[in-house]
């Protein structure tokens, strides 16, 4: 069972490397952040980033570097947010 908002795509780790450039200002090149405020995402749960990012996209989230999480959401498509979760839940 789904919950609502999460897909049951797998995602291609390669394809959302290739995507998480932009995300590595934040994040870190490997999802690790170098500056507090911002959260590693790497190892983390997929459906969790998955979740994440589809809640910011419809600005469901907020707080926090919300405004920016939703600016950089704003253009992913489903597809993009299960290939970067997909990516970020692979790395250690």
């Amino acid at each position: 069972m789904l919950l609502p908002g999460i897909s049951a795509a797998a995602g291609d780790p390669a394809k959302g490397k290739a995507k998480a450039a932009v995300c590595a200002a934040c994040h870190g090149k490997n999802g690790v952040a170098m500056v507090p405020i911002y959260p590693n995402l790497a190892g983390q749960n997929q459906a969790y980033l998955e979740s994440s990012l589809k809640a910011y996209r419809a600005k469901q989230r907020q707080g926090g570097q919300a405004v920016v999480m939703q600016a950089q959401a704003a253009n992913l498509s489903d597809e993009d947010i299960a290939n970067l979760s997909a990516y970020y839940s692979n790395l250690k």
